[in-house]
């Protein structure tokens, strides 16, 4: 079963929940990037997914963007797609949103990351070499 609930996965996952001032303008964000989901029907949490990406929010309407300290990582399999396929959403380099460039880190990843409209940093990475 490939659907919204397992994301198309089997075994142990660990999903990062971060939080959304607005979870219909997070949806639409997300959606730019490739994601797809939807908000609870009781309206405070929000599911989103990407292939096997799989993000949840939850309703916070006190959140200040500009002092955020949300973050997580996503480990993939090739970054440099991921980078091409959100870079169509025309994020710019500085402020909130953003998008960050593609670069080779000292630390042997080959990583980029996105600040959404939260502040929210999701770093998007592969191995160097993978």
């Amino acid at each position: 079963m490939n659907d919204v609930k397992d994301g198309g996965r089997r075994g142990d996952v660990a999903i990062p929940i971060l939080p959304s001032r607005n979870l219909h303008d997070t949806l639409e964000f997300y959606r730019q990037l490739g994601f797809d989901g939807f908000v609870h029907s009781h309206g405070d949490y929000a599911i989103l997914i990407r292939g096997s990406l799989e993000l949840h929010f939850f309703l916070r309407r006190d959140v200040k963007p500009e002092k955020s300290a949300s973050c997580c990582y996503l480990r993939v399999s090739n970054v440099e797609n991921i980078h091409a396929e959100f870079s169509r959403a025309s994020l710019p380099r500085q402020g909130i949103p953003r998008q960050d460039l593609l670069e080779d880190k000292s630390w042997g990843m080959r990583e980029f990351a996105v600040v959404d409209p939260d502040g929210n940093l999701v770093r998007v990475g592969q191995v160097t070499g993978q």
